[in-house]
């Protein structure tokens, strides 16, 4: 019986693209399976072509007809380029390929792929740094770490989908549903907030940069994002994200209030509310 997936396609050699490339070469598969993994980006140097061969890739694939043609297409390019690429998708490989995205917003991409009656699971990898592209890749960056799946079109009870999440598994990645309304609310909560919330942090802070110490460099990590990647994110889940921004604008300022009237009490519970979330965090980062 032949797999259900046996060619991969990379639409975008960046930091995850890259990442999930590599971590999927070097995943145990069942049966002795050799996957054919194929990818193109149009950033990448000539020797980080020759790199991408070196760990894993198959053909750096120039043309998109042989592109697409794959059993399982990975869009990791910037989310609006993501989106548009649907169209050419469904022009040139037709709708027998299941396509992912590994894109940090999931509603639109959703609706678009359903519109076109393109075979779509979204994918999130909750995984990354500051650092972007292909240089800072590596097989280690998904393992442990979850990745949140939006399949609203009972895709992954398809063959194909049943492989893909497999081959997530064995590359040690946790997984997560969610459908991608709700995707989107949640990581506007615990990744796009955080991300403003650093950059704000630095700027507010630029005049004090040279007397500050680890803590302040921890919470500012962030900061070093690149705007190039955010654009997109906060152009695709705006909405969700002023929400939170203006929900934690409400406890900031309750926060002020309860630092002004020295209610001793309320920050000792915040305090200690926060210690136990924080060592259940690093129990689910470090298990």
């Amino acid at each position: 019986m032949q797999p259900a997936i046996r060619t991969i396609s990379f639409v975008g050699l960046g930091l995850i693209g890259a990442s999930m490339m590599r971590a999927f070469r070097q995943a145990p598969l069942q049966g002795g399976l050799r996957l054919c993994l194929k990818g193109y980006d149009p950033a990448l140097t000539e020797k980080e072509r020759h790199d991408a061969l070196e760990y894993g890739l198959d053909r750096f694939e120039t043309d998109r007809s042989a592109l697409y043609d794959a059993d399982l297409i990975i869009l990791a390019a910037p989310v609006e380029v993501n989106i548009a690429l649907l169209d050419d998708i469904r022009t040139v490989a037709g709708s027998s390929v299941l396509v992912s995205d590994v894109s940090s917003t999931k509603s639109i991409i959703a609706e678009k792929a359903r519109s076109l009656g393109v075979p779509f699971i979204g994918m999130h990898p909750m995984a990354g740094r500051e650092q972007q592209g292909f240089s800072s890749a590596s097989e280690e960056l998904l393992q442990g770490k979850t990745v949140i799946l939006c399949d609203n079109g009972s895709f992954l009870d398809e063959p194909r989908g049943q492989a893909f999440e497999k081959l997530l598994t064995t590359a040690g990645c946790r997984i997560m549903y969610m459908n991608p309304e709700s995707h989107d609310k949640v990581v506007a909560n615990i990744s796009h907030l955080p991300q403003l919330i650093s950059t704000l942090l630095i700027n507010y802070c630029k005049d004090n940069i040279a007397a500050s110490g680890p803590g302040f460099s921890s919470l500012a990590r962030l900061s070093g994002s690149s705007w190039e990647i955010w654009k997109d994110i906060v152009l695709t889940n705006s909405d969700n994200i002023a929400d939170e921004l203006e929900h934690f604008a409400s406890e900031l300022e309750s926060l002020a209030g309860n630092v002004r009237s020295l209610d001793m009490e309320t920050l000792s519970t915040k305090f200690s509310n926060a210690n136990q979330l924080y060592q259940t965090l690093k129990e689910l980062h470090n298990p």
